[in-house]
């Protein structure tokens, strides 16, 4: 049997940020482990070693990004500031996350389209973290509405609306900048402009 490589970690840190990098660049089809080694700074080899294949190295990959934005709603969840901060600081995180990561949404669709079986293994690999998320944030919600400050919503549809404000101006970037006549610096603008619009919009929704 072969000797593991010496390694701290970190050549599977890069590994994994290749991936990453050129996923969201090209999509999962059009990248190969081959180009990920290289942009890795390694052999073929040791992606293998690492992930073994490339369907699990896109899995890894996934996981992650959305285990960090679990996490950074649970710590808001479990801050002492008043609801509707929460709710603004929830919104606004996720935006934050797919502003740092704009092709990730064509990515996901793009998966879940052409390889439906893919649904799968994301809802894995959020399962454990999302229940936490969602119980958590359904007691807030019942409590708020038993206080009147919000109206009776359940945790899905206040996903729906959020996710669907949230998403939408990332898929329509490309038309954006072709028919606005938007330069790098005026899509950011607009985006910024529009995640402060997106939290008001929420915050609307929820009220009696």
């Amino acid at each position: 049997m072969g000797k593991e490589p010496a390694d701290d970690g970190s050549m599977e840190r890069k590994i994994r940020d290749a991936a990453e990098r050129l996923f969201l660049g090209k999509g999962y089809a059009l990248t190969s482990t081959t180009e990920i080694a290289k942009e890795a700074g390694c052999n073929q080899a040791l992606v293998h070693y690492y992930f073994r294949t490339k369907d699990r190295l896109f899995e890894a990959v996934f996981a992650e990004k959305a285990r960090r934005f679990i996490a950074s709603i649970l710590d808001i969840s479990n801050e002492p500031i008043p609801f509707e901060e929460k709710v603004r600081r929830k919104i606004a995180s996720h935006f934050d996350m797919l502003f740092e990561n704009p092709q990730l949404p064509f990515l996901i669709i793009t998966e879940l389209v052409t390889n439906p079986e893919r649904l799968e293994s994301m809802k894995a690999a959020i399962s454990s973290h999302f229940g936490a998320v969602h119980a958590q944030f359904e007691r807030e919600l019942a409590e708020e509405a038993k206080k009147g400050t919000i109206r009776q919503i359940s945790v899905t549809d206040f996903l729906i609306t959020m996710l669907s404000l949230n998403i939408m101006p990332f898929v329509g970037i490309p038309i954006m900048k072709v028919a606005l006549n938007l330069d790098d610096e005026g899509v950011r603008a607009l985006l910024l402009k529009r995640r402060d619009e997106n939290v008001e919009i929420v915050l609307r929704n929820l009220r009696p």
